[in-house]
């Protein structure tokens, strides 16, 4: 079964990769019966909190043949998403599986959990930053173990709790400020795909504000409340310099460089670049990790493992992802026809209301265990055109990825809550609605006159 799924999903990932790159039309053919068959085999494989989703999207579909003669379209465009965001999350896995080997990341990620009280929240933000971008939530995962590992040699219970809850938050903070403009976030590559005329090369600098906002309201709240204990804490020793993030520095800029370079020759779109050289980045990781002489055996024992054992630990998260990609296509159909029967007119909304709703429709959703990439699928169809609205296609995105990132610190739900909450042995309710409740009203607050700045006096 895991041969079987990992080698399905590998071929997906070629196909969709290949479509984005202009392949043959026999790709884009392939690819919703390629889907079929991988969530036919994730529905036997995932637990029923996973399966229910499937169990929905049957139903949608259902709903769509019985009253839409062009159903078949319709279904094979939802099946087209979700086939993207499966082959998307499979592209980027390969950085984590690259990364759980390497010396110099571990290295990075033990650097930034010994730092000094003094410092250690403003190197966690940045250093979680460049972890993010590289690994996403695996970043919360390596970080957070290295984090409780530090906090766990502190004696005084104390001063072991302050610790473990700054360092966390500084990690999920600086994973959240890195989803609005990242090249390899699902908030960029589902808004570029939803909302036409956009793209990450014009998305970056105004969403890089977004992120500055996160992380300097972050660092701002953890300086002013500090916890005050009854002792200072001891320094922890720590063995590497500095110049420990070279070897990360090093390898985003390759990345990028990539990413940037190939986009502006091919003018492929960035989540096509993206899905297509991270593997490549990945292998090379791999390979530089053997001796010399055994590299290519290395990297062919490496791929079967991907495909035979990691694919199949994330079978849960592809089939959540893809799922809430394709319920929130299929069901915006529905939801349209709907709103319109009820004389429901979304162009007769002022812009700046739609912008502002944008950056806190994600929070609510959030609390209600609707996945962002469901949310996004649902809404962004809705919405008049960016024409009709009287203000840039970027400016819409720029709202959409500032919700995105939001919700990422106060859903109980989402990744980053949940995992955070297992280290620091509390509840997501408790992280994302009692550590970061403050935090997400100013922090949405701001966004939402950010946003509306850049729509209306600087786009």
């Amino acid at each position: 079964m895991a041969v079987v799924l990992g080698t399905l999903l590998v071929t997906l990932t070629v196909f969709v990769v290949g479509a984005e790159w202009g392949g043959p039309v026999l790709l884009r053919w392939a690819i919703p019966p390629l889907m079929i068959a991988v969530i036919a085999l994730l529905a036997v494989v995932v637990p029923a909190s996973r399966r229910i989703f499937v169990w929905v999207a049957l139903a949608l579909t259902a709903v769509q043949i019985a009253v839409h003669d062009d159903w078949m379209a319709q279904t094979v465009h939802g099946l087209s998403v979700a086939a993207f965001v499966a082959a998307f999350f499979s592209a980027l896995t390969t950085l984590r599986h690259a990364a759980q080997t390497s010396p110099a990341i571990a290295a990075c990620g033990r650097f930034l959990a010994n730092q000094p009280p003094g410092r250690r929240y403003a190197a966690l933000s940045v250093g979680g930053q460049l972890f993010s971008l590289l690994l996403n939530y695996g970043a919360i995962a390596l970080l957070g173990s290295l984090a409780a590992s530090s906090a766990r040699e502190e004696k005084d219970p104390e001063i072991r709790a302050v610790r473990m809850r700054r360092m966390l938050l500084a990690i999920q903070r600086a994973l959240v400020a890195t989803l609005p403009w990242s090249p390899l976030s699902f908030a960029v590559a589902i808004s570029t795909s939803l909302l036409p005329g956009t793209s990450w090369s014009t998305l970056v600098l105004p969403s890089f504000v977004s992120g500055l906002l996160l992380v300097g309201i972050g660092y701002a709240l953890d300086t002013i409340f500090k916890p005050r204990v009854t002792r200072a804490a001891p320094r922890p020793p720590s063995e590497e310099g500095w110049g420990a993030l070279r070897p990360l520095v090093l390898l985003l800029v390759t990345l990028f460089s990539l990413v940037a370079t190939l986009q502006i020759l091919t003018g492929v779109r960035t989540v096509g670049v993206v899905a297509s050289v991270v593997p490549f980045v990945s292998a090379g990781w791999v390979a530089a990790q053997a001796k010399r002489g055994n590299r290519i055996r290395y990297l062919r024992e490496r791929a079967l493992n991907y495909m035979r054992r990691d694919l199949l630990a994330y079978r849960g998260e592809i089939t959540l992802l893809s799922m809430a990609a394709y319920i929130g296509t299929v069901g915006s159909t529905l939801v349209a026809e709907w709103l319109a029967s009820i004389g429901t007119d979304l162009s007769q909304v002022p812009a700046g209301v739609i912008l502002v709703a944008l950056v806190w429709v994600f929070t609510f959703a959030g609390q209600v265990a609707m996945n962002p990439i469901l949310t996004a699928s649902m809404i962004l169809p809705l919405l008049p055109t960016a024409a009709a609205m009287g203000v840039s296609p970027t400016s819409i995105q720029v709202a959409v990825t500032a919700g995105w990132a939001l919700s990422g610190a106060n859903s109980p739900f989402t990744a980053t809550t949940l995992i955070t909450g297992s280290f620091a042995g509390t509840s997501p309710w408790t992280v994302g609605l009692r550590w970061n409740g403050l935090y997400s009203i100013l922090c949405g607050t701001a966004l939402s006159v950010w946003v509306l700045v850049y729509a209306f006096a600087l786009s």
